[in-house]
Protein backbone atom coordinates (compact mmCIF):
# COMPACT_ATOMS: atom_id res chain seq x y z
CA UNK A 1 0.00 0.00 0.00
CA UNK A 2 3.15 2.31 0.56
CA UNK A 3 3.39 2.35 -3.08
CA UNK A 4 1.05 3.01 -4.26
CA UNK A 5 0.53 6.23 -2.35
CA UNK A 6 3.94 6.84 -3.28
CA UNK A 7 3.30 6.63 -7.04
CA UNK A 8 -0.16 8.61 -6.55
CA UNK A 9 1.86 11.52 -4.71
CA UNK A 10 4.74 11.51 -7.01
CA UNK A 11 1.88 11.24 -9.87
CA UNK A 12 -0.09 14.39 -8.20
CA UNK A 13 3.12 16.74 -8.13
CA UNK A 14 4.26 15.62 -11.52
CA UNK A 15 0.77 16.98 -12.61
CA UNK A 16 1.14 20.14 -10.48
CA UNK A 17 4.42 21.23 -11.65
CA UNK A 18 3.37 20.53 -14.90
CA UNK A 19 0.16 22.89 -14.77
CA UNK A 20 2.57 25.40 -13.14
CA UNK A 21 4.56 25.96 -15.88
CA UNK A 22 1.63 25.71 -18.33
CA UNK A 23 2.87 22.60 -20.40
CA UNK A 24 1.12 20.02 -21.86
CA UNK A 25 0.31 16.95 -18.86
CA UNK A 26 2.79 14.11 -19.67
CA UNK A 27 0.16 11.06 -20.68
CA UNK A 28 -2.44 10.29 -23.14
CA UNK A 29 -6.11 11.22 -22.32
CA UNK A 30 -7.49 10.30 -18.90
CA UNK A 31 -9.42 7.27 -20.67
CA UNK A 32 -6.81 6.01 -23.21
CA UNK A 33 -4.24 6.53 -20.18
CA UNK A 34 -6.21 4.27 -18.08
CA UNK A 35 -7.06 1.05 -19.91
CA UNK A 36 -3.58 1.31 -21.83
CA UNK A 37 -2.00 1.11 -17.65
CA UNK A 38 -4.86 -1.89 -17.34
CA UNK A 39 -3.62 -3.45 -20.49
CA UNK A 40 -0.38 -3.42 -19.26
CA UNK A 41 -0.67 -4.80 -16.26
CA UNK A 42 -3.34 -7.40 -17.25
CA UNK A 43 -0.21 -8.31 -20.04
CA UNK A 44 2.00 -8.85 -17.18
CA UNK A 45 -0.47 -10.77 -15.28
CA UNK A 46 -1.18 -13.10 -17.84
CA UNK A 47 2.16 -13.76 -18.79
CA UNK A 48 3.29 -15.06 -14.64
CA UNK A 49 0.10 -16.89 -15.36
CA UNK A 50 1.54 -18.98 -18.50
CA UNK A 51 5.09 -18.91 -17.72
CA UNK A 52 5.53 -22.44 -15.96
CA UNK A 53 3.24 -23.70 -18.89
CA UNK A 54 5.69 -21.94 -21.33
CA UNK A 55 9.01 -23.37 -19.47
CA UNK A 56 7.32 -26.52 -19.31
CA UNK A 57 7.53 -26.70 -22.94
CA UNK A 58 10.98 -25.81 -23.12
CA UNK A 59 12.71 -27.87 -20.94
Amino acid sequence: MKIVLLSLATGFLVGFVFALFKLPIPAPPALAGVMGIFGIYGGFKAYEMVQPMIESWFS
